[in-house]
């Protein structure tokens, strides 16, 4: 039996954890609060959470009552590259480092298992997600002119170079 992937704590309240299939109505939720992300099936996550290939990790917020999904973000590794596919936070809780978190603990577990480059493709006018995107070194590759619908517009292809983690 594998050993249990590590939980890395953002916050007191808020931990980045690797996704389970119990999780997949509370990631379904957020997407459906997030109208400009990928809008994927359940059956889609379940067979990236099954792909030795992929990495799905979500951010979980203590409650009250039981533990609460505040973000999510989805990547898929081939050899030494790797790309985003996927991520949202719950309108709610923006801005308070949960996307980064998410970026950063992804990096690190792509990083060891190989990946030096990671892509990822980004509305033009998000320019919220543009900065974070910088802030952690991805750097301009290209455009592509309509990439996205509902509504038209250009995508920024935007990579970073991955540095393996220190043991």
């Amino acid at each position: 039996m594998a050993p249990k992937p590590p939980v890395l704590k953002v916050t007191a309240e808020v931990k980045i954890r690797p996704f389970s299939l119990g999780d997949v109505n509370a990631v379904l939720k957020i997407q459906k609060a997030c109208k400009l992300i990928a809008a994927w099936r359940p059956r889609d996550y379940e067979q990236l959470a099954d792909d030795p290939m992929g990495i799905f990790l979500v951010a979980e917020r203590e409650g009250r009552d039981a533990p609460e999904l505040v973000g999510f973000s989805v990547f898929y590794r081939v050899d030494t590259e790797a790309e985003l596919w996927n991520i949202a936070v719950a309108p709610a809780c923006r801005r308070q480092g949960i996307a980064r978190a998410l970026l950063r603990e992804a990096c690190r577990r792509l990083s060891d298992a190989g990946a030096q480059k990671l892509f990822l493709e980004v509305r033009a006018s998000n320019l919220p997600a543009v900065e974070l995107y910088r802030s952690l070194d991805f750097a301009p590759l290209a455009r592509r002119k309509n990439y996205y619908q509902n509504p038209s517009e250009d995508a920024l292809v935007l990579v970073c170079k991955l540095v393996p983690s220190e043991v």
